[in-house]
């Protein structure tokens, strides 16, 4: 009964002065809607900075041999059985839904080299139906056409390359590398593709071949270097790596394979996200900080305009802990109910107006992020998480915006405050 009369207290009080609590109410609003806005903009763009990352690169997961990730030489490969391993892994009923693509990969270093020179290249041989799945250098084709089944000495390289070396559709060059047999070896290639992904040292240096064209030349088989696993979302990366280090535990233990993922395969772009990220914590945290002092100042005003008012109370036989408590509430219900209808405006705006994606292209053009491009177009993520994140941090602003006007409150002298009506 005592609480409940206390908050009807508290919610006549904001009801009295409706014009200050509709003006700090509405900075709350505000603040929640910005929140919304700035997060959901910010989870959406890490996320696409990861997929098109991952996407170039390794995978979310990855699957290859510890020495591999220094040496990145072919006698650190995958042996047959532990590719088709990984592969029954990944099919199972337990992660299948959260797998979009998967591609096993033998990636070397080598020499490429036509009538105008020779240039350092990465050779990597690919399975061309699994990587028009995975990766997006079929969308980023400038000339001819990708790989396609049944290619034999076909290569897409990229225009940097292709540039330096003189080549064109139809062009025929050299690649050597170190096979199988620590031999170096020959091959000749025809090229069927040039693509530019935007980044310069992936377009001069990168050639895709088929895989079965990689094992006759270098006598690999069915051999390869990594399998590399793009997840619908970032999200179930720690899932998947678990649920295959449990499918691979002999080779791991042994030595024959690690499992890895994209934060550990690819410690750039996961330290450039951490970064950001902090950074937006960090406006955000000056934003609220101002909008909180403005909350104090706020419901402090009402508390010394009101030294009459909690001295008449407290002669009623209100104690000084109740007198608090009304102030506490005042605020809490303040900043709660017009957090959450921030919350709400800010979640309905984004769905309504940003939900197919915002497109920056006018501000960025074509932006490079942590050697990978980044689409322009922004689709904002509405994550659970996240949301309950949010609306802790403005209860947890509204609580302690409260807490000194409460002290404050419960400090009144009865006798001083019933002299004069402050």
């Amino acid at each position: 009964m005592h609480t409940r009369a206390l908050a009807v207290l508290a919610l006549r009080n904001l009801r009295r002065h409706s014009r200050r609590t509709v003006l700090t109410g509405s900075a709350m609003v505000v603040g929640g809607a910005v929140l919304v806005f700035s997060f959901t903009l910010d989870d959406g763009s890490h996320e696409q900075w990861i997929d098109s990352g991952v996407r170039l690169g390794t995978g979310h997961v990855t699957v290859e041999r510890p020495e591999y990730r220094m040496s990145r030489r072919i006698d650190d490969r995958l042996t047959a059985d532990v590719h088709r391993a990984a592969e029954q892994a990944l099919e199972s009923p337990e992660i299948a839904s959260r797998v979009v693509a998967t591609s096993a990969r033998l990636s070397i270093s080598g020499l490429a080299s036509s009538a105008e020179g020779a240039r350092p290249t990465r050779i990597v041989a690919v399975d061309p139906i699994a990587e028009a799945d995975f990766g997006t250098f079929d969308d980023r084709l400038v000339e001819g056409r990708y790989l396609e089944p049944g290619d034999e000495l076909a290569a897409c390289v990229g225009d940097g390359l292709a540039a330096s070396l003189q080549l064109d559709v139809g062009s025929r060059f050299v690649v050597q590398a170190q096979d199988t047999e620590r031999e170096i070896a020959g091959q000749l290639l025809r090229v069927v593709g040039i693509f530019r992904s935007g980044v310069p040292a992936v377009d001069g240096a990168m050639i895709h071949i088929p895989l079965d064209t990689a094992a006759d030349w270098l006598g690999s088989a069915a051999d390869v270097t990594n399998v590399a696993v793009v997840l619908a979302d970032s999200g179930a990366t720690g899932r998947v790596a678990e649920h295959l280090e449990r499918a691979l535990a002999a080779p791991i233990t042994t030595g024959d394979a690690r499992v890895m993922g994209w934060r550990e395969s690819d410690p750039a772009l996961a330290a450039a996200i951490t970064i950001d990220a902090f950074g937006n914590y960090v406006i955000h945290g000056f934003l609220f900080v101002i909008i909180a002092v403005g909350i104090v100042n706020t419901v402090l005003m009402s508390v010394m305009h009101r030294h009459r008012e909690f001295g008449v109370l407290q002669a009623l036989g209100l104690t000084p802990r109740q007198t608090a408590a009304i102030v506490l509430i005042e605020g809490l219900t303040l900043c709660t109910v017009s957090g959450l209808a921030g919350v709400g405006l800010g979640l309905a705006g984004m769905w309504y107006f940003f939900g197919d994606g915002l497109d920056m292209s006018a501000v960025m053009g074509e932006m490079t992020f942590s050697g990978a491009v980044v689409d322009p177009v922004i689709v904002p993520l509405f994550l659970p998480w996240r949301i309950g994140q949010i609306t802790g941090f403005i209860l947890c602003i509204g609580i302690a915006s409260s807490i000194y006007p409460a002290w404050r409150a419960a400090r009144i002298d009865v006798t001083e405050a019933m002299k004069f009506d402050r």
